[in-house]
């Protein structure tokens, strides 16, 4: 089952008034409160023009004026559940839509029809539904910015603080191990092991924060650096970038890159995987990113972190994220892109 996050169904605000037809123009003209109360009023003038003309009610009552009663109440009952029924059922699809909305997944807006209320509801709801995620959007654009800066200088005080004093420390335990006695020289190289091996930690998660590579050589390249690194414990993972891809902004190829980051990520840890791909070609709107593993699948849990994250930076560029799980038979996430227009960069 797939679930599909659209950036591009959000700004429909200004398109919310041709949606109305000309039917529903001519319904809003007369609003729910006039149409109950004339249906009542004609009812109840009904009634009494009844009483007033040649119907009468003897004592004790007739079957005739008994029948003549209870199928005019009969009517008057039917006459307003029917108003009541059309007049609220923009409402309940508006209750529908209240109960279907997540900012995270942005899809068409609730139709503008029925009386004027009704409409005028619909239409508030929609604008507010369009300002929450533009909101969203700006606040989730600051936070992962801020978060972006802060791995960046994360990254450089690693590598260029713990990473010179290990590197330091190396080298003394080097100079150490050449005048230590034959019985200390076994723990003084079990030290420099542990040495190198925590500033080569070091070194990897300083790329993690802030791949350098993407920097410097490019999203292709990157990629297939992700690819690399995650092969390992028992993943394998290939890679499949295709050339001659449109321009994309350093934003979007910053995006691309972490969600393939945080999709390996997830096969390594969560999917029981031994074969994963990651894959970048031209579609025909834009890029499309294709992160594939062989696992069990997602469960029927709430999404985490991870996934609320990926859907947040897809809604930054305007991308569409789409995540289909098959039980048993591994997991697909796409990332859409559009094209970057001229000029946007």
């Amino acid at each position: 089952m797939g679930v599909v996050t659209d950036i591009r169904g959000r700004r429909r605000t200004t398109r919310l008034a041709p949606a109305v037809s000309s039917r529903g123009e001519a319904g809003r003209n007369v609003s729910l409160f006039w149409r109950i109360f004339s249906l009542n009023a004609a009812g109840l003038v009904l009634a009494a023009a009844l009483l007033l003309g040649p119907v009468t009610v003897s004592t004790p009552v007739l079957p005739a004026e008994a029948l003549v009663v209870v199928v005019g109440l009969a009517v008057l009952l039917a006459g307003n559940a029917l108003v009541l029924r059309i007049g609220l059922a923009p409402l309940r699809r508006l209750g529908g839509a209240m109960a279907a909305a997540d900012l995270l997944r942005p899809g068409p807006r609730a139709v503008v029809a029925g009386p004027a209320e009704a409409a005028e509801l619909i239409m508030t709801f929609n604008t507010m539904l369009d300002r929450l995620e533009a909101e969203r959007a700006a606040g989730a654009a600051r936070a992962l910015s801020a978060q972006e800066r802060e791995r960046h200088r994360i990254a450089r005080e690693l590598h260029d603080e713990v990473g010179q004093t290990l590197t330091a420390v190396l080298l003394q335990l080097r100079r150490v191990a050449d005048r230590a006695p034959d019985e200390l020289r076994a723990e003084v190289g079990q030290a420099q092991e542990a040495t190198r091996a925590g500033l080569d930690e070091i070194r990897r998660i300083a790329r993690r924060l802030r791949p350098g590579v993407l920097d410097e050589l490019g999203l292709a390249s990157a990629l297939r650096s992700l690819a690399t690194e995650f092969t390992a414990h028992g993943l394998t993972v290939r890679h499949h970038i295709v050339g001659g891809l449109p321009p994309l902004t350093e934003e979007t190829e910053l995006v691309v890159y972490r969600v393939a980051q945080e999709g390996l990520t997830n096969t390594a840890r969560h999917a029981a995987a031994d074969r994963a791909e990651v894959r970048l070609r031209p579609v025909a709107d834009g890029v499309e990113l294709l992160v594939r593993d062989n696992g069990k699948g997602i469960d029927a849990m709430p999404e985490g972190a991870g996934i609320s994250g990926m859907r947040e930076r897809a809604l930054l560029i305007g991308a569409v994220l789409a995540l289909e799980s098959r039980p048993g038979r591994g997991t697909d996430l796409r990332l859409r892109i559009p094209a970057t227009v001229p000029g946007d960069r």
